[in-house]
């Protein structure tokens, strides 16, 4: 099912890390909290999103993609969905297969439609991953291993699902605290060497699995809150962050990372950042 690139130019992914050429995204048009996911929209939830703004900053954020030489795909938005903006959740890509995940909630249900859509009309095949809940927030993938974070939005099952579809991948579910949403709003890796924990979300064994394999950057309950390992690794060390969260800028700084700061504040009020606002389709492979 994971094929070389070599045969097609469109889709292809093995990494969080390698150089980002082709991502979807979603403009937060109709972003609104509705039913409260994380501590961060509950927070929020009384302010409310202010929508000009929101558009504002994810226009500067797709202009910071293209001018590091991505291309970025806009799906249509639609009233009915107010998380569209998170378009890492609608999938994942691994190898040239882009997996449409199962949404796990009502209000989400119906967004993989708008993708698959898209996809058939570029006439790009995908497997759609539809007998177990699975959302690619909880998708983590470096090479040959894939971390699937075990929550309210994705279960054992569908980790099971993924390791019998991709025999020839080591997939390491990993139990976290529900509350933190997904896998990347609390372990991200940005390099092949490089990762960012928040480790009051994890069990000490999965933090000594991380610790193992990563120079691992510890996030600050303040800086999780702002979802500071939910950043976005464009290749070549360069990491899209936001400026307040200051303490991970710096660490990666030290460990010769470019980080690359867009305020998408607004944004963050619904819960996601950087990477959950990404879905990257094609990266190049720098093994």
């Amino acid at each position: 099912m994971v094929e070389s690139p070599k045969t097609n130019n469109k889709t292809f992914c093995m990494s969080e890390y390698d150089v980002l050429k082709r991502v979807i995204l979603c403009q937060p048009q109709y972003m609104t909290i509705r039913e409260v996911i994380n501590e961060t929209q509950e927070h929020f939830k009384n302010e409310g999103i202010h929508i000009e703004r929101a558009l504002e900053q994810h226009a500067e954020f797709v202009k910071t993609l293209k001018g590091n030489g991505i291309e970025v795909i806009l799906l249509p938005y639609h009233k009915k969905y107010p998380e569209q903006v998170f378009t890492r959740d609608i999938g994942f890509t691994l190898g040239q297969t882009i997996f449409v995940a199962k949404m796990a909630t009502d209000i989400r249900a119906g967004e993989e439609d708008v993708l698959k859509q898209w996809l058939e009309d570029e006439e790009i095949s995908y497997y759609n991953l539809a007998e177990e809940l699975i959302e690619g927030g909880d998708v983590v993938i470096d090479r040959e291993t894939i971390y699937v974070g075990l929550s309210n939005r994705t279960d054992q099952k569908a980790a099971e699902q993924l390791q019998r579809l991709l025999n020839q991948f080591n997939v390491i579910p990993i139990p976290f605290k529900e509350k933190y949403l997904h896998l990347d709003c609390v372990f991200n890796v940005v390099s092949s060497e490089v990762a960012l924990i928040y480790p009051n979300a994890l069990t000490k064994e999965n933090i000594d699995l991380f610790a193992s394999r990563y120079d691992l950057i510890e996030v600050s309950e303040e800086e999780q809150f702002q979802l500071g390992t939910n950043v976005l690794s464009i290749g070549n060390k360069k990491v899209l962050s936001l400026p307040v969260n200051e303490k991970v800028n710096k660490q990666l700084r030290i460990r010769g990372f470019e980080v690359i700061e867009v305020d998408i504040t607004e944004i963050i009020k619904s819960g996601g950042s950087f990477r959950c606002c990404t879905l990257p389709i094609l990266r190049e492979d720098v093994k």
